[in-house]
This record gives structure tokens, C-alpha cells and sequence, in this order.
């Protein structure tokens, strides 16, 4: 008889009432269709959702014993809702969806695919998004720029939708980040990646709750989790600014010998220390994001508080 392996469907949810139902049937009927091929658990994190998410999840469960949930306290956020699934998940391979089924899971047999033959980690690559130009453009900047100052290659137009192997969740365990970047996290374990190409769909119900300043967010917190590059260079940019003053200290004083009425230049000194102020507030803001995230580490936050859960035991819960 062959043993098949468990495959984990890890969902984090967020008042997505509108898309549960649809996304539970077509769940359903991949573990269907799948069914000679591998085993079945579909794990959920809820993030404090206000709506009636958490109720459809258990009514859910109380007829599928397949389905496990947690509830958090309150929204601790995208990344901690993937990390604290990915924890509580016990698949021989993890595959990370949204609720809103934008990336389609019946891409799962094809990541399974490249799994067997070897890779730890299979990525969805998006050829195309329905996203307004500006804010792709946005998107494709940011992403380009994380991943040419970090210190390791993160995957260009791939989010979250990925398949992972459980050598990879037991990495992740180890890790301590206090505002996990899962992308960076997972590109720097090493393990062996590989793409898939796949044209993303339109949301079936309800609206994007990732806005422009979480983007951002996002954005940075991959640039201070993964890069030393703005280390760098505050440390290039105040040689850089202590050489020009020496020079223009020199330059001034020649200037004063030899045109002893040489008149002094109010505005100029007001901007450059209007300058000065301002760059050294940078430098220090720099600084405090590293500080803020080494202290936030050494405060040991838990990734999230589990306040419910679905078929689980308390001896289960990881955080």
C-alpha cells in the first residue's frame, strides 16, 4: 500500500465571508480529485475578523474534520497570520492561498510535481495581475529595488502563493523576527527554489484589505529585514557629507584671505544647516529601525495570540 503524504493548505483569512463558501468548495473538490495522489488538511488563521468569518470556519469544521483554525486576539498582521499557520500546519508539504482565490489552488498538482522531483520550495510567478497601472508599477519598483540591495536573491512578481516542504517550516521555526518578511526569510534558508508562471485572477467577493501605506510598509520591512545596504550607507553618505565640509572650510577660508571683506552668506549657512539637521535625522531614523527590530526581538514578542481554535488541542498550539 503507498503511503501517501499529507499536503497542508494554510489559509490566513480577514472578513472574508464573502469568498469562504466558494473557496471551501473548491477545496473540496481538488482533495477530490487528488485523492489517489496525497492526504488532506486545510489549516486557517484568522485575524480578529469583525464579519461572520469565524462562524462560517467552525460550522465549516463541525462537518469536516479536515478543517483546523485559529483566532487571533486581534490582527496581528499578513506575515504573522502566514507564519503562525505555516507553525501549526503537519503536511510533508505546505501550500500558502489567499481566501479570495486570486491565486488558484488547483495550481497544487503542479507544484506537487516539481516537489517530488526535488524542490523545496515551488513560487507562483504572476505574468499578469488585475491591478490598477500605477499602483503595478509601484509594486514592480519596490520589489526590483528590495531585491537588488538585499543580501539574498528574493523572487521578482511572486507574493505569497507558494508550496513549501517541511524541512523548510522547521527552518522557519528557528527563525526570530519580530515583523517577519516571509519572501526574504524563505529565499535566504537556501533550500532549492524553483517558479511556476501563472496569471492571477480578479477577487471573487469583498475588497483588497493590502492598501498603498501596507504596501509600503511591507516594502520597508523587507529592506530592514534583509539588507545592510542603508547601514551602508549612512556611513558612505557622512564621509561623503564630512568631506565636502572639509573641502568648503578650505574653500571659505581661502576665499577669506584672499578678499579680506568677502561678505558672510546668511541663507547659504541656514541651508546648510537646515541640511545638516535634517541628514543627521535621517541617519538617526535609519538607525532606530535596526534598534526598534533588535529590541522587539529581545522582548521575545509571540508571533500572535491564539484567543480560539478549531480542532486543535491546547498541546498543539505552537505560539
Amino acid at each position: 500500500m503507498i503511503d501517501l503524504p499529507l499536503v497542508s493548505i494554510a489559509i490566513p483569512v480577514y472578513n472574508e465571508e464573502g469568498n469562504i463558501a466558494v473557496l471551501y468548495s473548491r477545496l473540496h473538490t481538488l482533495a477530490s480529485d487528488m485523492v489517489d495522489e496525497c492526504h488532506f488538511e486545510f489549516v486557517f488563521t484568522d485575524n480578529s475578523s469583525t464579519d461572520n468569518t469565524w462562524t462560517m470556519l467552525r460550522n465549516l469544521a463541525a462537518k469536516d474534520s479536515r478543517i483546523r483554525a485559529l483566532r487571533f486576539s486581534k490582527n496581528f498582521g499578513f506575515q504573522r497570520s502566514i507564519l503562525a499557520n505555516y507553525l501549526h500546519t503537519r503536511g510533508d508539504a505546505v501550500m500558502q492561498i489567499d481566501a479570495d482565490l486570486q491565486d488558484p489552488p488547483e495550481l497544487l498538482r503542479e507544484f506537487l510535481a516539481l516537489w517530488r522531483k526535488g524542490y523545496h520550495v515551488v513560487y507562483g510567478i504572476r505574468r499578469a495581475r488585475p491591478e490598477g497601472r500605477l499602483i503595478h508599477s509601484f509594486r514592480k519598483i519596490g520589489y526590483w529595488m528590495i531585491d537588488r540591495i538585499s543580501e539574498h536573491p528574493i523572487p521578482r512578481n511572486a507574493g505569497d502563493f507558494r508550496l513549501v516542504d517541511r524541512k523548510v517550516i522547521d527552518a522557519l521555526a528557528n527563525q526570530r523576527s519580530a515583523e517577519p518578511y516571509l519572501r526574504g526569510l524563505i529565499a535566504g534558508l537556501g533550500f532549492r527554489q524553483i517558479g511556476i508562471t501563472y496569471d492571477r485572477s480578479a477577487r471573487t467577493a469583498g475588497v483588497s484589505k493590502f492598501n498603498v501605506g501596507q504596501l509600503i510598509r511591507l516594502g520597508l520591512t523587507g529592506v530592514f529585514n534583509h539588507s545592510l545596504v542603508p547601514l551602508r550607507l549612512a556611513t558612505v553618505a557622512g564621509t561623503v557629507i564630512l568631506s565636502l565640509s572639509a573641502l568648503g572650510t578650505v574653500y571659505y577660508l581661502i576665499l577669506k584671505l584672499l578678499f579680506p571683506d568677502f561678505p558672510r552668506g546668511i541663507a547659504s549657512l541656514h541651508i546648510l544647516i537646515l541640511f545638516g539637521i535634517g541628514f543627521q535625522s535621517l541617519l538617526l531614523g535609519i538607525l532606530g529601525e535596526y534598534l526598534l527590530r533588535i529590541y522587539r526581538i529581545l522582548r521575545r514578542e509571540p508571533i500572535a495570540i491564539i484567543q480560539d481554535a478549531i480542532n486543535l488541542e491546547p498541546e498543539d498550539i505552537k505560539l
